[in-house]
C-alpha cells in the first residue's frame, strides 16, 4: 500500500487502486514485486481518477492489466492506425525472437534487422542503455521488464493477416521444459479474450479472428490432454500452466466444457517437488470452482504456504478428498 501512496499524488486514487488490487487475489500476489507494483499503478490509475472513472472495465487478469499498460503507451503516441500496427508487428517479432532465444538486450543491428528506427514511439516500449565496451560507448535497448517483452511477443501472434502454423508454435512452446514460454503462453491465451483485446484494437485494428479461434481450439485440446497426462513432474507443471492459460482466457464456456466433468485434479504426489505460489493457488481455486464433479485434489509435496492456503480454502469444500 505504501508504494501506491508514494506513486499517486491523489491519495484517494492511491487508496482506490490498492483496494481493487487487494480484492483481486491474482493481482494482489503481484504486489510483492516492485516492478509489478509500477505496472499495476500505471495501468490501474486512470480507472480511478474522476476524469476517467470506469470501474466496470478495471483489469482483473494479468493479460488485461498488461493490455491496458500497452494501451496507455499507444494512447500517448498519435500515430495512424496502419503504421502503428506495422511498427507493433516489427517490435513484436523482435520481442518474440528474444523470448525464444532468452535474449532481453537488443542492439542497433537488431533494430536494423527488424526495420525499426529509434523514435518517440519506440521509446515507449524500449529503454536505451549505454553499454561500455573497453573505451567505446554503444547504445543497447531493452524492455522495461521481461514480462512486458513477453506480452508484446504474445501480441505479435494476433497481428499478422493469417495464423500460419500457430498450433505447431504453441505446442512447441508448451513443450519447452526450461519455462521460457510459460508467461508468453499465458498472454497468448489471455489475448484470445475480447476483454483483453478490445483496448488494443482501438489503435491496432481488429485482431485476426482466425488466430483467436486457433488459440481457443488449441487451448481446448491442451486442457483435456494435460488433465489425462500428468503423471510426471513435467506433466504436473504443464497442467498448472494450462490452468493459468484457461484462467487468463476468461472463457467460461470453455472452462466449463473442459473442467466440468473432472473428478481428480493432481498437482502433487509421488516425487513431485513443485512449489505452488499464492498466484498458482488462486488459479487452482478458480479451476476447482468450475469442476462440477471433483472428488479428489492432490497437492502433496507442493509446498503450499499459509498465504497460498488462504487462497485455496474457499474452494476446498467442493473436494471430497484432499491429499
Amino acid at each position: 500500500m505504501e508504494y501506491f501512496h508514494k506513486f499517486f499524488e491523489d491519495q484517494e486514487v492511491a487508496a482506490a487502486v490498492y483496494s481493487h488490487v487487494e480484492e483481486n487475489e491474482l493481482l494482489f500476489t503481484m504486489c510483492f514485486n516492485p516492478s509489478y507494483c509500477w505496472i499495476l499503478a500505471l495501468s490501474l490509475g486512470p480507472f480511478f481518477t474522476r476524469k476517467h472513472s470506469n470501474k466496470q472495465r478495471v483489469p482483473k487478469t494479468i493479460t488485461q492489466l498488461f493490455s491496458y499498460y500497452i494501451y496507455n503507451i499507444l494512447s500517448h503516441h498519435s500515430v495512424k492506425m496502419e503504421s502503428t500496427r506495422n511498427v507493433m508487428l516489427k517490435i513484436g517479432e523482435m520481442a518474440f525472437t528474444g523470448v525464444s532465444q532468452r535474449n532481453i538486450v537488443f542492439n542497433e543491428e537488431d533494430l536494423i534487422k527488424y526495420n525499426l528506427q529509434p523514435s518517440q514511439f519506440l521509446s515507449g516500449f524500449l529503454m536505451e542503455l549505454v553499454e561500455r565496451e573497453s573505451s567505446e560507448h554503444s547504445v543497447v535497448y531493452t524492455f522495461p521488464h521481461l514480462t512486458i517483452q513477453e506480452f508484446v511477443a504474445a501480441l505479435f501472434q494476433f497481428l499478422p493477416e493469417n495464423a500460419g502454423n500457430l498450433r505447431k508454435l504453441l505446442n512447441e512452446a508448451h513443450g519447452e521444459k526450461d519455462g521460457r514460454f510459460e508467461i508468453f503462453l499465458r498472454f497468448v491465451a489471455g489475448l484470445s479474450s475480447p476483454r483483453a483485446a478490445q483496448p488494443l484494437e482501438e489503435f491496432l485494428g481488429l485482431f485476426v479472428h482466425q488466430t483467436t479461434c486457433a488459440v481457443i481450439d488449441w487451448l481446448k485440446g491442451r486442457v483435456k490432454a494435460q488433465i489425462q497426462n500428468n503423471n510426471s513432474d513435467f506433466g504436473k507443471r504443464n497442467l498448472l500452466n494450462t490452468l493459468h492459460y484457461l484462467f487468463e482466457s476468461q472463457n467460461h464456456a470453455l472452462a466449463q466444457q473442459t473442467l466440468g466433468s473432472v473428478q481428480t485434479l493432481s498437482l502433487g504426489g509421488g516425487s513431485s517437488k513443485m512449489t505452488l505460489t499464492p498466484m498458482d493457488c488462486a488459479v487452482v481455486a478458480q479451476a476447482i470452482a468450475l469442476c462440477d464433479s471433483i472428488k479428489q485434489l492432490k497437492l502433496s509435496h507442493c509446498n503450499v504456504l499459509d498465504e497460498g492456503l488462504q487462497r485455496l480454502v474457499p474452494a476446498l469444500h467442493k473436494c471430497q478428498e484432499l491429499q
